[in-house]
């Protein structure tokens, strides 16, 4: 999947923050009784707050002595009554935000739950294919940065812009009520500064995409370089590496620091002219004071609006830029949610009903992409119930990804695939999954115990039928070597484990999935003779009764098969079993018998002899 482009190209970066913004609101309306309560609290807050300073005022007012008041204006009852007043005041302004931000506590992880839950569902649903074309670590970001950038949106807009812009409406509409001049003066400052932050953030959104981009692929390639960590040192690739990952992390450096400065130079024009707004307002009001039109208690007042309306309206430029900066970041993700998945479900899919086993290719043609050749071409393959056949041929020929078309890790181009003359693209994929047992050619096992990957093919399997399966795969006697047994933890993708343990642990997996078709890609290619004389024994009875397709390398696994095909350039070219295939004279299957021969063990000393028995 190409990088994001939408730092170069402003309408696909605005469609992308509609479908984000989209995305969220849906999962935030759910939870409407909570908003509820936070605007109930954020109202009540506001509300005291707005209400403080007149009656600091008024409270200033009825102790102060000036030139122009020479005695105090109040007695001592309505003093108290000033101070009880402000204690109330107070204590409502306290409860309404203790109450607003519990809500907001509580619907931020919510909703943040739900996003990650969300995203986690639609990437597992995308193809094999997508996975091969995306790091995984920058996946993982992506999906981390979605829900991060909700929480960021939701705080600005719910606990700092939104109250702000409430604030800066009651504060210009109280100083118009006191004096229209100085609400003028207010009101015409407060309209420069926010068009300045909104106009500045939308200009500087593109340095912050392209800031977020970099950020990925700098995760990107750490991910990969710490996952080939054993390459970097086998081919003196250190230093190689490190100089690449200088050069992006330099270039990162020069994005983040662009995108902080263009930041400071809009912080510096902000604090000048809030400043330069002070010096006004209180030229004005010693006017108006030396008029008798304002009051001393007017100043105290006066300096708590021009304070919050100040900080609220200086802090909304940053709230509009770090919410920028936010959709910035959730807008990677909100592309992968947008990707239409490869591999899905027909509307009216059903659960593949699979008794017999029966397997069919029928006129099936294949590409990767559509501007690359085809794998298979007009392949045509059909399966007798319970019968073993072996697939053989030259690599790229076609034959490991006959078994991915067949559990759909691939849709096929032009023709079908059938189990028990069901086409496998009309039901579920977790229905065929259930009936067909992989054994990949490189298994991958999760950072879990032993226990719990063998398990994985069968959640409900008990402790006892691990262990049996284990037992059948020759797991039972390494595993019972390590001090924690079967709790031993692999490893990420089980690097604590040989290939061959890795290997006898997916077989096991498979034993005990039990599934009445078994698919095998060079089932023991990772293993060494003696691992592969144990798993030769047990395969010899996990595939008794069972629907068996098997590419093979080494000819000398597959040679006692029911059958084993030969294919070539995404064709079968021979057809039979083993000794058939060796009389055809100068036959592929022949040739490569030949050259493959001198390794063999021979039947007489093989306990197993492949596959079957």
């Amino acid at each position: 999947m190409a990088e994001s482009t939408a730092s170069q190209n402003p309408k696909k970066g605005a469609a992308l923050t509609r479908q984000t913004l989209k995305i969220f609101w849906q999962h935030t309306r759910v939870y409407w009784p909570l908003l509820l309560l936070c605007g109930a609290g954020m109202v009540a807050a506001i509300g005291a707050d707005m209400v403080s300073p007149l009656v600091f005022k008024r409270f200033i007012d009825l102790l102060a002595i000036d030139p122009i008041h020479r005695t105090a204006r109040g007695n001592l009852s309505s003093i108290y009554h000033t101070v009880v007043l402000i204690g109330l005041v107070m204590v409502l302004s306290w409860t309404g935000w203790r109450s607003c931000s519990m809500a907001v506590m509580k619907f931020e992880s919510r909703v943040m739950k739900d996003l990650t839950d969300h995203c986690f569902a639609y990437l597992q649903n995308h193809s094999y294919k997508f996975f091969t074309d995306n790091f995984q670590g920058s996946l993982v970001k992506r999906v981390n940065r979605f829900a991060a950038g909700f929480e960021v949106i939701a705080d600005q807009i719910a606990m700092d812009a939104g109250q702000t812009a409430i604030r800066v409406v009651c504060v210009i509409g109280i100083l118009f009520w006191r004096n229209a001049m100085l609400g003028w003066v207010f009101l015409a400052w407060t309209i420069v500064f926010v068009c300045f932050n909104v106009f500045f953030a939308k200009w500087k959104l593109k340095f912050d995409l392209a800031r977020a981009e970099l950020d990925t692929k700098v995760t990107g390639r750490l991910s990969d370089t710490i996952g080939n960590s054993i390459n970097l040192k086998l081919f003196a690739g250190i230093e190689r590496e490190t100089s690449h990952f200088e050069e992006l992390t330099d270039e990162h450096c020069g994005a983040r620091f662009t995108s902080w400065k263009l930041g400071w130079y809009s912080d510096g024009l902000q604090g000048l002219s809030i400043r330069a707004l002070e010096i006004v307002v209180f030229l004005m009001a010693i006017r108006y004071w030396m008029q008798g039109i304002l009051t001393v208690g007017d100043f105290i007042m006066l300096r708590s609006y021009l304070s919050q309306l100040t900080e609220e309206v200086r802090g909304l430029g940053g709230y509009i830029r770090r919410i920028y900066e936010a959709m910035a970041d959730a807008n990677e993700m909100t592309e992968i949610l947008l990707t239409p998945h490869e591999i899905k479900d027909a509307e009216r899919a059903h659960a593949l009903v699979a008794k017999k086993g029966v397997v069919e290719f029928r006129n099936v043609s294949f590409a990767y992409t559509s501007d690359a050749g085809l794998v298979l071409q007009d392949f045509n393959l059909k399966t007798k119930p319970g019968e073993r056949v072996g697939i053989v041929g030259p690599s790229g020929g076609g034959k490991s990804t006959i078994l991915k078309l067949l559990v759909r890790l691939h849709d096929v181009n032009d023709g079908t695939i059938l189990i028990d003359h069901q086409n496998i693209a009309a039901v579920t994929q977790n229905s065929l999954h259930q009936k067909v047992a992989f054994v990949p050619q490189e298994p991958v096992l999760f950072h879990r115990s032993l226990m719990e990957n063998i398990r994985y093919s069968k959640p409900e399997a008990t402790d006892e039928e691990v262990i049996r399966a284990a037992k059948l795969a020759h797991c039972h006697e390494f595993i019972s070597g390590f001090p924690q047994g079967y709790e031993t933890l692999v490893g990420e993708r089980g690097i604590k484990l040989s290939g061959g343990q890795r290997q006898r642990v997916a077989i096991a997996r498979a034993i005990l999935m039990d599934a009445p078709i078994l698919v095998l890609d060079e089932a023991t290619n990772a293993l060494d003779s003696e691992s592969e004389m144990y798993v030769q024994d047990s395969l010899a009875k996990l595939v008794l009764g069972r629907t068996v397709i098997a590419v093979a390398h080494r000819l000398s696994t597959i040679r006692k098969m029911d059958r084993i095909v030969v294919v070539k350039d995404g064709q079968i070219i021979e057809e039979g079993n083993h000794d058939l295939l060796l009389k055809l004279k100068n036959g592929l299957y022949q040739k490569l018998w030949n050259l493959q021969s001198s390794d063999f063990i021979q039947d007489d000393v093989e306990p197993t002899g492949g596959y079957v028995q």
